[in-house]
């Protein structure tokens, strides 16, 4: 069995999409695939693989009772293994919980999953694993997500769909709406990789502590988000980002990134989901990948490299 899920990219609503904003995102064409083999033996060989195809996490799991035999961690980046695998087993339980039939038959699996992407972009390692469990485990990808790691869920709506969505929860249940995203100005639109990975835990965990009043600003975000799909302009798409990033800025009290790190920009940058890391949208031509690479940050992409 072989399951692929999209990565994500949150274009308009970060923290506020928490709240029931309307949403703008886009699946990219980097993903993550998840293999399944049976075998004989009762336990799940668990390996997960980098996109240069070497193996950073490995685990076993013994079946039934779906316990932690052993795992190794291999990378020089902060975390343990015991931590990657006791949440790789708390979404494996949670599928469970929701499918009692999951993992309860008496052969195992060797399970391997390969990210497309380095684990460091941001685009979804962890909402591209749990949608492919939810996909092998046959139960709802969101109610495993809620379940297990929380978050809005827009991720998981990118995962399962090939082009741009509108994302908002009404009444505690996601709504998806596939929209058509193909601005005139495609050319001049930009990803870079700010080099820090953000933890969308700690950034939702910042934005709750802040808690305001915020009604009027979710219309307002969400009144963007229509406007980002009809903009005409790439004049009109600046003014929208800079509006978007002084609500934002308003309610978390962050600085935006246009502002904190590159203030002699000619374009604008937003910033794209949690504040603070991972990737950066900026406006510009064909001197933009020149000026952040003088500035130290290598990963720049188009538009048409990165959005499926």
């Amino acid at each position: 069995m072989n399951f692929y899920s999209n990565g994500k990219l949150l274009l308009t609503g970060e923290y506020l999409v928490l709240d029931g904003a309307k949403s703008l995102a886009l699946p990219t064409k980097f993903g993550q695939d998840l293999i399944v083999e049976k075998i004989k033996e009762s336990q799940i060989i668990w390996g997960s693989f980098k996109h240069t195809g070497e193996c950073w996490f490995e685990a076993v799991f013994d079946l039934p009772k779906l316990r932690l035999v052993s795992c190794t961690f291999n990378s020089d980046k902060e975390g343990n293994a015991e931590f990657i695998a006791e949440s790789l087993l708390e979404i494996l339980r949670a599928a469970r919980n929701l499918n009692p039939d999951f993992l309860s038959s008496e052969n195992g699996f060797v399970v391997k999953t390969e990210l497309s992407f380095p684990r460091d972009w941001g685009l979804g390692s962890s909402s591209t694993l749990i949608n492919s469990i939810a996909s092998w485990a046959k139960v709802d990808a969101f109610k495993l997500l809620w379940n297990s790691f929380k978050g809005s869920g827009y991720d998981i709506a990118c995962a399962q769909n090939n082009s741009p969505i509108l994302y908002q929860i009404e009444d505690n249940n996601p709504k998806v709406e596939q929209v058509e995203f193909n601005p005139t100005f495609k050319e001049n639109l930009f990803f870079i990789h700010l080099n820090e990975k953000q933890d969308s835990k700690e950034g939702i965990a910042k934005f709750r502590e802040s808690k305001q009043h915020i009604e009027k600003e979710i219309k307002m975000i969400s009144a963007i988000s229509d406007a980002f799909l009809s903009a005409e302009s790439l004049q009109d798409f600046d003014r929208l980002i800079v509006e978007h990033e002084r609500i934002i800025s308003s309610i978390i009290k962050l600085k935006p990134v246009k502002e904190k790190l590159f203030p002699d920009y000619f374009g604008e940058i937003k910033s794209l989901g949690a504040w603070g890391g991972d990737f950066v949208l900026a406006t510009g031509n064909s001197s933009t990948p020149g000026y952040f690479k003088n500035k130290g940050f290598e990963t720049v992409l188009t538009y048409r490299q990165m959005v499926l």
